[in-house]
């Protein structure tokens, strides 16, 4: 009847266990372990193996986009400290004094938007989250492949120094910025380039210092420009700008880069989104603010002809995807039919 296998066993136990521990005791298992004589030998479950790693993804800002930004919040000790200053000194900030606001009769807009972002600005921001990393960073935790004195880019000697002194934002600014208008790249290039530089810090569980923030910042220009760029920048363009790097030292520095980074060179736009937000909101903090301009009639009207597109677009789409419903008010010429009764 079926019910033959359970009599036999606990109702607590199941039939599969007390097989199990049959062919146990005729096939003893030898090892170095202690194993358990009510279980078994235990062996794991692949989501007990995988739940981690899907932890570790939701806490990577690179890779999550519910997860906050590394740099957004190593500014957040520098931030407060400049506020408590301004609130005991009873100042206001410089930036503030200067910063555009918008009146009944005049509207300031900046050029920058997600999709198209100012490149100057996008520059100093991101300049100015790599300055974070460097300053508030957890420790000196570093590869060869980026030491700057191991493996240099300037035939120039490299101080003594080297690796103490933090470099300032402008410096790593200028740096940034001659690679950028030397190679043509995009704003956008400049928020992938962040993007790359996090994924790595937190893949390989090391820190940008002083000693590699310059072969590290070149490594992830290298690589957005390839991901996000049409036309890519070849290495070998990139040793024309840095006239001391060989094209080996590039190849064998990508290559380094893409294993320590997993080969996972993708960027979700909800990620891109994010990073893009929170430059500004960096930005903000830091009294950098993006360039206003007054609305003018030329580009009103631009923006209400994009809006108009957008509208139009929706409302085709809310047709086709919603089910049109008849109105109370059309209801009075609408018959009933007789109900059959069976």
């Amino acid at each position: 009847m079926g019910g033959s296998v359970s009599c036999c066993i606990s109702p607590r136990e199941s039939p599969k266990i007390h097989r199990r521990e049959v062919e146990l005791e005729e096939c003893p298992i030898t090892t170095t372990e202690e194993v358990s004589e009510d279980t078994g030998t235990y062996l794991q479950h692949i989501s007990d193996r995988e739940l981690p790693d899907e932890l570790a993804q939701e806490t990577n800002p690179s890779d999550h986009p519910r997860a906050s930004t590394l740099f957004l919040n190593k500014s957040q000790t520098d931030v407060r400290e400049k506020r408590k200053s301004n609130y005991l000194n009873h100042q206001m900030s410089p930036g503030l004094l200067t910063k555009k606001y918008s009146s009944c009769s005049t509207i300031f807009l900046d050029d920058s938007t997600v999709s198209q972002p100012n490149l100057k600005s996008t520059i100093k921001c991101v300049a100015l989250a790599m300055y974070y990393h460097i300053k508030n960073r957890d420790s000196n935790r570093s590869l060869d492949i980026f030491d700057e004195k191991k493996h240099p880019l300037t035939r120039e000697k490299v101080p003594d120094d080297y690796a103490v002194v933090d470099p300032e934002h402008k410096l790593i600014y200028r740096f940034i910025r001659t690679l950028f208008s030397s190679a043509q790249l995009t704003a956008e290039c400049a928020i992938v380039t962040l993007v790359y530089l996090e994924r790595l810090l937190t893949y390989a569980e090391m820190d940008i210092c002083p000693c590699n923030w310059k072969r590290i910042v070149l490594g992830a220009i290298l690589l957005a420009s390839k991901v996000w760029d049409d036309q890519a920048v070849w290495n070998v363009d990139y040793c024309q700008i840095l006239k001391d790097i060989t094209v080996e030292d590039m190849n064998e520095m990508e290559r380094h880069f893409l294993e320590l980074l997993q080969f996972n060179i993708n960027v979700p736009a909800s990620v891109y989104a994010k990073y893009y937000f929170d430059l500004r909101s960096l930005a903000d903090d830091n009294n950098l603010s993006f360039p206003l301009e007054p609305l003018s009639n030329k580009r009103a009207q631009k923006l209400e002809a994009i809006s108009r597109l957008c509208e139009d677009k929706y409302k085709d789409l809310s047709k086709s995807s919603m089910r049109r419903s008849a109105s109370v008010d059309n209801m009075v010429g609408i018959k009933n039919s007789n109900a059959v009764l069976s």
